[in-house]
């Protein structure tokens, strides 16, 4: 039998614990965009589990947006670590990425699925779909289905704001496959694509088994 993430986090709740410290996201991109997977995503009355994402790597990784430099735009990715970088793209959907590597060093996470936790009712409601596995199975779905949209963009996902990242409070070890990322044109070979193995909520398509990291 598999476990209610439903229950775990309404106990995660109840006791109150905190988000994931700065010190969290003050490292290497890969490092959080692995560790990322299994933790819970919450924004207002909805949450959900984090099971996929892609690293973006700074000035050196050029389907990176930090790749040409501070902008406008993308100053929030070159500044402190933990906090939300939200953009538009194909003039229809936002996407949210939570900064990682020290203060000054770019480098960014995108959350590219969840399996939905809490306020599913809401999710069905913005989403317009009624099957739970497309609910939140895509970077651009997952944001209308939390309520996220650019209003968000610098905010610290480490404080008691709206948006915040919790520990995974379950304890079970999870294997972690990688592969490519998804709807690039550069570095489109580079494994930076993580997600936990098996795991019916990952868009896609879907990593190979082959690819386990353990």
């Amino acid at each position: 039998m598999g476990i209610d993430f439903s229950v775990a986090y309404s106990e995660h709740s109840e006791q109150g614990q905190k988000a994931l410290p700065r010190e969290f996201y003050a490292r290497p991109a890969i490092t959080v965009a692995r560790e990322l997977l299994g933790t819970m995503l919450v924004h207002g009355d909805t949450a959900g589990r984090i099971v996929e994402t892609e690293a973006y790597l700074g000035l050196d990784d050029g389907a990176a947006h930090a790749a040409r430099g501070m902008t406008p735009r993308t100053r929030v990715i070159f500044g402190p670590p933990g906090h939300a970088y939200v953009y538009f793209i194909y003039g229809m959907y936002e996407c949210l990425n939570l900064v990682a590597e020290p203060d000054g060093t770019p480098g960014c996470v995108l959350i590219r699925a969840l399996e939905p936790v809490a306020g599913i009712d809401r999710m069905r409601q913005r989403r317009g779909v009624n099957r739970v596995e497309d609910l939140a199975s895509g970077p651009g779905r997952l944001t209308i289905a939390l309520g996220i949209s650019r209003e968000l963009n610098g905010s610290d996902v480490t404080a008691r704001g709206p948006l915040t990242v919790h520990a995974a409070s379950h304890g079970v070890r999870e294997t972690v496959v990688a592969g490519p990322r998804v709807g690039i044109r550069k570095a489109m070979d580079w494994p930076l694509r993580f997600a936990l193995a098996g795991n019916r909520f990952v868009s896609k398509p879907r990593l190979s088994a082959a690819t386990a990291e353990g």
